[in-house]
């Protein structure tokens, strides 16, 4: 039986919105193992505009959905619509956009809050013992899901882990090429390119992330 899995975006290109190369490798393994993929994103303006080419910010205000749009080629959904008894698993890769649209994390720190229709999903997800995975920079929000105590990798380093443990999670030093399971909670993370030097290191987590989560829909089947 074919599992459903959701992916929510947040926007498109590293500094203001998903990793794409974290967003395509997730899409390309959830697809090479016969995964029915849904993306969402929050229909939100997005923090801030980055020249990628610059690294300047840009006098412009850009849509998270729209923007998403454009690593989904036009298959993605707001995320409001979207039920977590409708799919069996959740994926959340990573990049700034994380931690400025999907939250407020880049800014705020360990004070963060998640956006509302980000946290909503992620809890129903949580509370429904399904499982999902975050990479990236996108477990730093681990915490304001679950609470505390819960267990998520965003690799080693030392201001990011210091934030997830004041925030009440448990960090664990991680290898690019690893992933974290939380087994109680059904949560598992990778550091992907908080530690990639190039997109075969970022892909060789990813990958076990991707092929962790699918397991684990596995438990309870007949």
């Amino acid at each position: 039986m074919s599992k459903k899995v959701a992916v929510i975006l947040s926007g498109c290109g590293v500094y203001d919105g998903a990793e794409i190369h974290e967003s395509v490798i997730t899409l390309l393994r959830l697809d090479q193992r016969g995964a029915q993929v849904q993306c969402f994103a929050p229909n939100i303006a997005q923090l801030h505009v980055i020249n990628h080419l610059t690294g300047e910010e840009m006098p412009e205000s850009r849509n998270v959905l729209v923007e998403s749009a454009r690593i989904a080629r036009g298959n993605v959904k707001d995320l409001r619509e979207a039920r977590a008894e409708d799919f069996d698993a959740l994926i959340v890769p990573g990049g700034f956009g994380s931690a400025k649209n999907l939250s407020n994390f880049a800014v705020e720190g360990a004070g963060c809050t998640v956006q509302p229709d980000v946290l909503a999903l992620t809890e129903a997800f949580a509370e429904a013992g399904k499982p999902v995975g975050l990479m990236c920079i996108s477990p730093a929000l681990a915490a304001k899901i679950y609470g505390p105590g819960v267990n998520c990798t965003i690799g080693t380093d030392a201001d990011t882990a210091a934030a997830v443990t004041k925030m009440g999670g448990t960090h664990e030093e991680c290898l690019v090429t690893d992933i974290v399971e939380d087994t109680a909670r059904k949560l598992v993370s990778t550091p992907a390119y908080m530690l990639a030097q190039n997109i075969s290191e970022a892909a060789s987590g990813i990958n076990k992330l991707v092929d962790r989560v699918l397991e684990l829909t596995h438990e309870n089947d007949a």
